[in-house]
């Protein structure tokens, strides 16, 4: 009897969008020279079947998928519509396994090797006697860049709720209240409307962290992320974000809050004050919202990513912002957008040295950003669709800064 999905049957993934995503991931392989993939992955894995219980996928040109499952198989055969889920224990098992239910193991088979332990990698090696592997990320993530019209509602859901917690977050900001105090009010409000409280990354010590509240001086303090500002977290062991600081009036406070519904995450950042803004912080902030707006005018299918970044960098110079344009000197931030999906590092990048073109149906968040040293950040940040046309905003939050 299926009882433990009762709460969430809604936010099941089609059998269609599965099998759509699958034919897209084979069409990948085939072009890379691939027989087979192994996913291991869990994001990577509940994208292609829809489930997020610990997993191995199996995807060969030929013959359906197959998905071991370790632990939780029977919640496994009612998340995902894969016909083929089969309970495993050992990856010893998966030769054979594979073998008896999908026919013989091609000799090229892809590996996620961006994400994957090299300690795994070599007992895949061991086991898959005589199988050559390949790194399989760039198919996949080049499948998951381009999002579905299932993966845009999910991402429109998330951005409706952001703009229901930055609301909220006009009654919710008083004189004094801590960093840390008023993030967990506005992570209180956004877990009343859905948001799943954490934010996917995909690397090695990539942590996401759904919000960030950088009130005056913390927001020029610089963290081990590549951001343009981190704060300083509660303690060394997870130095990056809110801290116990004390939130004073006429200073800017940047509210970096990342929602994730259904596992897709809509990016945004405003900037609240209490009382008036001082006149440098609303023109440093005005300047963000044009370098914002002079991106999309130039954010259309074909135009490389690389040269969006450039975009910006220039306007920064022209306006005499560029100290403090996307972070320090020398500590500043590598981008100035990045894709947004199952995870909030995607690609594309907006980023030097990424000369792909953009393309229609990838989801990004551009969020420029300036910097005073000792003084605070300003900055603005939004989710949008680009399409075939141009783009679409999906995030709903009023740009104007948010004054209490």
């Amino acid at each position: 009897m299926a009882i433990t999905i009762d709460t969430y049957k809604d936010k099941l993934i089609p059998s269609l969008e599965i099998k759509h995503r699958i034919n897209r991931l084979r069409n990948e392989m085939e072009q890379r020279g691939l027989g087979a993939a192994l996913i291991t992955y869990r994001t990577d894995y509940f994208y292609f079947s829809g489930t997020s219980q610990n997993s191995i996928l199996y995807v060969p040109l030929e013959n359906e998928p197959i998905l071991f499952v370790r632990r939780d198989v029977d919640r496994a055969r009612e998340e995902s519509p894969l016909a083929s889920i089969l309970s495993y224990q050992s990856l010893r098992q998966l030769p054979d396994l594979i073998n008896e239910h999908a026919g013989r193991i091609p000799q090229v088979v892809g590996l996620e090797l961006d994400v994957l332990p090299a300690r795994d990698f070599f007992r895949f090696k061991k086991i898959f006697e005589g199988v050559e592997f390949k790194d399989s990320s760039p198919a996949i993530m080049s499948c998951r860049m381009k999002k579905t019209a299932f993966e845009i509602e999910q991402i429109r859901k998330a951005a409706q709720i952001a703009r229901e917690v930055f609301e909220a977050g006009r009654n919710l900001l008083r004189l004094g209240i801590r960093e840390i105090e008023f993030g967990a009010l506005l992570e209180l409000e956004a877990k009343k409307r859905g948001h799943e409280g954490l934010i996917r990354m995909r690397g090695l010590n990539c942590e996401g962290y759904s919000w960030h509240i950088l009130s005056g001086p913390s927001g020029s303090i610089v963290s081990e992320a590549d951001t343009p500002a981190g704060g300083s977290g509660l303690s060394p062991a997870f130095p990056m974000g809110a801290s116990r600081r004390k939130i004073q009036a006429h200073e800017p406070i940047l509210v970096d809050f990342t929602i994730c519904y259904s596992g897709y995450i809509s990016d945004q950042s405003r900037i609240f004050c209490i009382g008036e803004l001082p006149e440098k912080f609303v023109r440093a902030y005005e300047f963000c919202r044009g370098a914002l707006a002079r991106i999309l005018k130039e954010a259309r299918p074909g135009v490389k990513c690389e040269e969006l970044f450039w975009v910006a960098e220039r306007m920064a110079r022209d306006q005499g912002y560029e100290d403090g344009y996307l972070g320090l000197p020398g500590k500043k931030a590598k981008f100035v957008g990045h894709g947004v999906g199952l995870e909030a590092n995607e690609i594309p990048r907006l980023a030097v040295g990424q000369n792909y073109p953009l393309e229609a149906s990838v989801v990004v968040a551009i969020e420029p950003k300036v910097v005073f040293p000792g003084e605070g950040v300003v900055g603005i940040e939004n989710t949008y669709l680009i399409t075939d046309e141009g783009y679409e905003k999906l995030t709903l939050i009023d740009e104007e800064v948010l004054q209490v």
